[in-house]
């Protein structure tokens, strides 16, 4: 609120000069393209990082698969982890380390999911966005 003000402030101190009407136009013309240059470039920033994103999910997603077949395809008598403990916390981590490991997997591959369904509907939402501003600027 206070720097609304403060801008609003900034804006009604300016007294612009209009005496030449093309070097005006011509300026303003140059910062909106700068403007416009600024903004391309942020878009095609968040667009990269947007597919990096996806690219990194995907990678986590298939690493996780794989990792979830290794353990489900291990002998089910073997724990994972081996404490040697004979009672405790970690006695009983040993005994269900094949089940705490896949649980954490199958969350982990679950998170993935959802993470690179938002990316790709930010990504479709960015491009829509973008082809229908350029509609109203034809």
């Amino acid at each position: 609120m206070m720097k609304d003000k403060a801008l609003e402030e900034l804006f009604l101190a300016q007294r612009p000069v209009f005496d030449d009407k093309d070097e005006f136009m011509e300026r303003l013309t140059h910062k909106l393209d700068a403007v416009e240059y600024l903004r391309q470039y942020e878009e095609a920033y968040l667009r990269r990082y947007k597919y990096a994103m996806v690219a990194a999910f995907v990678m986590g997603i298939i690493i996780g698969i794989a990792m979830l077949s290794f353990i489900l395809s291990m002998p089910a008598d073997v724990p994972l982890i081996v404490f040697k403990a004979t009672s405790g916390i970690l006695l009983v981590i040993e005994q269900y380390s094949r089940t705490i490991a896949t649980t954490v997997l199958s969350l982990l591959v679950g998170l993935g999911s959802v993470c690179i369904f938002i990316n790709v509907l930010d990504i479709t939402k960015m491009y829509s966005l973008s082809a229908s501003e350029k509609t109203v600027n034809i």
